[in-house]
């Protein structure tokens, strides 16, 4: 519990001097940047983001990559993957990168960093103290509570989002040490920050218990919202990945341009806020003042509708370019936007008699981030810890599961996951990865698979199986298609019945309620439903067409993939350590070699080989297993050799073993 307390401390403290960063970024950008391009005009908003992003782009590219995005799929990433060791440095370029992001008017929160920069201390302490990697696990989720209490005031929350969204798992285990944590930073915090961080919102209620359908109503909405939000994020950062042939430190310029567009429409269409005397276009930053005004009840619905779609926007091409923020501010001012216009809009039709519209915005704050994040126990407690209003908790709570379990349903990966997924790391609950998702059925499946026709008569399907020693065949129709499967089980039975010898296949094969697998789903997916009936196959069908057989899935099959994916979990963990072993300023990187017949080390044990001296070999894969190469390993053509070498023996390794070979792959 004493490390949980340090990391308490440290992370509150980080909270306050990252605030104090984005004040002075805030300053710097708008305060003396409006100054010097001022001759622009309101124009000036084009450039600030541009500049902004021309900063933080080379900060992150050259000194920590980790620190793009949103961050808590890194630190997701990290404890799935390295025993949640985080590198220290990141705390410092996440926050000093973040900070220009948002000072500079990125659309981010400011939530996501201070999660990141907290898991990072949590994990620095950890790995100076020696601890085992449950414990680094354990600190990294303190880190994460401290960061959520410290930033929005909100320890239960905070407590609750590390087990809920870092760590996957509500365990008796983690709880003690993350609540310390979320206490700690949050008291600091407050010792720093003077006032409340809460919302200040009226007492809200609710009218009627017939006003729980429209609330119901707000949450299908919020699903559909949070999914197109995750959707958007991804799809803008995929783009942006697909750009090639530009720098890609020089990205998140680019998005500021484009962020500084969307920013010219909005101070033309009047939509501007004012801080702390600085103006600059509501979409902008972090967006809290919007949201008061949205929770108070004075946005018109067409100024709400209008805030969202930019909000919208201007959040994707932030973080798309790789602008350095949070996605949990965004989701908030998205939420409280469509239930403020929601809200006006019941409040129009019904001519009174329910809730303000300010109530529907608080409700949908929750709800729309918890269709996004599939969080809903973080989504409720935070907006009660924030606003201090308990009355609204009912519709609160009502809306907010409707959102997560339509979003779950439209969407199966939250804003989160749906990063790892598209970098191959499927994670499930504890956060363990679910090796077997990562891998297809078209990837490991029978194509040519033995059938049988519907119309053979039993005698001949006899006959088949004593030639096949199968046990059993898919069976399919005059046109070709999937008719059903019949196993020897069927047979036998059959074969106790008088007549059998004139009854044909169909007679006895399972048509109705037949268990099949898609081409395109995981391998998981379809082992958990060859355990329903305990069967050894399934048919593989087009999902566009069901009657189409593709091939045909075996427990053999199933087996093979795990081997496969395991080999791919060992060269994701290799990729997510290479950033940190392959920094600019390091001599060193990893440098993967093809064994050719050729080659002078085929056949010889490593012992006996005369290999540069900056040189150390991590592994050797031969088919579909990997082993830790020791002195008497005997290589052999075909084996792919994984080497951490300095940047001037990987060629002279190369050289060496006379192979084809990637450097830094």
């Amino acid at each position: 519990m004493g490390t949980a307390l340090v990391v308490g401390v440290s992370v509150g403290l980080a909270s306050v001097v990252f605030r104090w960063l984005i004040t002075q970024a805030e300053q710097l950008f708008f305060g003396v940047g409006g100054q010097v391009f001022a001759f622009l005009g309101p124009s000036y908003v084009l450039v600030i983001p541009a500049i902004g992003g021309l900063i933080v782009g080379p900060l992150i590219y050259f000194f920590a990559r980790e620190a793009k995005g949103h961050g808590v799929p890194e630190v997701m990433a990290a404890i799935a993957l390295r025993g949640g060791r985080i590198r220290g440095r990141v705390a410092v370029v996440k926050s000093l990168a973040s900070a220009i992001c948002i000072g500079s008017g990125g659309s981010v929160g400011s939530e996501g960093p201070v999660v990141q920069v907290g898991s990072a201390l949590g994990s620095l302490l950890g790995q100076r103290l020696r601890l085992s990697d449950a414990r680094i696990r354990t600190l990294v989720a303190c880190g994460a509570a401290g960061g959520i209490a410290a930033q929005f005031n909100a320890p239960v929350a905070g407590a609750i989002f590390a087990l809920e969204v870092i760590l996957g798992e509500f365990h008796a285990a983690y709880f003690g040490a993350v609540v310390i944590s979320a206490v700690v930073a949050d008291v600091v915090a407050v010792l720093f920050v003077k006032g409340p961080s809460a919302f200040h919102v009226p007492e809200y209620t609710l009218v009627a218990p017939a006003e729980l359908g429209l609330y119901a109503v707000l949450g299908v909405l919020c699903a559909a919202a949070g999914v197109v939000y995750s959707t958007a994020v991804n799809r803008m950062e995929d783009l942006f990945d697909a750009w090639k042939g530009f720098p890609e430190y020089l990205k998140a310029s680019a998005g500021g341009l484009a962020l500084g567009v969307i920013g010219v429409l909005m101070v033309s269409a009047g939509l501007t806020i004012d801080l702390d005397g600085i103006n600059y276009p509501a979409a902008f930053s972090v967006g809290y003042p919007s949201i008061e005004t949205a929770l108070v009840g004075q946005l018109a619905l067409g100024t709400a509708l209008v805030l969202f779609v930019f909000k919208l926007l201007a959040t994707a091409v932030t973080l798309g370019s790789g602008g350095s923020g949070g996605v949990f501010a965004p989701g908030l001012f998205l939420g409280a936007m469509l239930g403020a216009a929601f809200g006006q809009a019941v409040n129009t039709i019904f001519g009174g008699g329910i809730g303000p519209a300010g109530a529907y915005a608080v409700v949908g704050m929750a709800a729309l981030f918890a269709g996004a994040t599939h969080a809903p126990a973080t989504a409720i407690l935070i907006i009660f810890e924030m606003t201090g209003d308990y009355k609204i908790i009912l519709p609160l709570m009502l809306a907010t599961v409707v959102s997560t379990i339509l979003a779950r349903a439209i969407a199966p990966e939250s804003i989160y996951t749906a990063k790892l997924v598209r970098r191959g790391i499927r994670l499930r609950q504890g956060r363990d990865i679910d090796v077997l998702q990562a891998v297809k059925v078209e990837d490991v499946m029978t194509r040519d698979v033995d059938t049988v026709p519907a119309n053979l008569k039993l005698e001949g399907l006899v006959a088949e199986f004593e030639r096949s020693h199968h046990h059993g065949f898919v069976v399919l129709d005059a046109r070709g298609n999937l008719s059903g499967v019949v196993t020897l089980q069927d047979l036998d039975r059959a074969m106790g019945e008088p007549g059998w010898t004139e009854r044909r296949v169909s007679d006895i094969a399972t048509s109705q309620n037949l268990l099949v697998a898609y081409s395109d789903e995981p391998v998981g997916d379809a082992l958990r439903r060859l355990g329903i009936r305990d069967v050894g196959r399934l048919p593989v069908v087009a999902r566009d067409n069901p009657k189409r057989l593709l091939g045909a899935i075996r427990r053999y099959d199933i087996v093979r993939a795990y081997n496969t994916a395991l080999m791919a979990r060992t060269d994701r963990a290799q990729r997510a350590a290479q950033p940190q072993l392959e920094a600019p300023e390091s001599r060193l990187q990893f440098v993967e070699c093809v064994l050719t017949p050729e080659s002078r080390a085929a056949g010889r044990a490593i012992q006996d080989l005369e290999l540069p001296h900056d040189c150390v070999l991590v592994s050797v894969r031969r088919g579909n297993e990997r082993t830790i190469p020791h002195g008497d390993t005997v290589l052999q053509p075909g084996d792919v050799i994984i080497a951490y070498a300095s940047k001037l023996e990987s060629s002279k390794l190369a050289a060496y073993l006379h192979v084809d070979s990637t450097n830094g792959r």
